[in-house]
This record gives structure tokens, sequence and C-alpha cells, in this order.
């Protein structure tokens, strides 16, 4: 079980979401650039098969911003995007009106 000090050392960001790009060696992972305001990163996501390209371009998300960079079948990522899943599909986790892109997620 993890603890309250465990889960204050993940640090929660606004991004939005600036490109997407399919990944070179994967059906299912999209590579997305994502913008924090100060700063880009490279994520890897496995959304290709709950979402359309053009249909994330531009949307706030929330980041995982302090995880180690991840080799993702020949691709680093730099962190990752919080979604939720059900048998009803894929959900992208974000704010529910438009944040400061850095914003630090509590």
């Amino acid at each position: 079980m993890a603890t309250y000090e465990d889960f204050e050392k993940i640090e929660f960001r606004i991004a939005r979401i600036k490109e997407v790009n399919d990944h070179p060696n994967a059906d299912k992972l999209y590579v997305l650039t994502v913008d924090l305001g100060d700063r880009t990163k490279q994520i890897v996501a496995g959304i290709k098969n709950h979402y359309k390209k053009e249909d994330i371009v531009g949307r706030q998300v929330i980041l995982v911003d302090n995880l180690d960079p991840a080799l993702l079948r020949g691709v680093e990522s730099q962190g990752m995007l919080l979604a939720a899943s059900d048998e009803n599909g894929m959900a992208l986790i974000g704010p529910d009106k438009e944040m400061k892109l850095g914003s630090i997620v509590k």
C-alpha cells in the first residue's frame, strides 16, 4: 500500500497536447509532444485505439511530470498521461476549465 508520503512525491501538472504521431514500432501507441508552458516533453501513450489524432491535439491533460524517462518499444517517454478505462473505453483526465500550462495539480 502506498503512503501519503509516497503520493506527495508524484508531480502532477497541466499540459497541452501539441502534436500526435504514430509510434514507429507499435500499433496501439502514439508519440505525443506536450507543452508544459516552460518546456515540452515527449510522451508515449497507449491511447491510439481510443482517440483520433485530431481529437486530442490542443487538449489539456494531467501529466505525471517527474517519472524517470522510459524506453517504450524503442521511443523515449518522459512522463505519463492520466486516463481512466472501463468496459466502455478510455477517457483522458484533464481540467474542467482552461488552466495555465504547468500548473500543479493537487
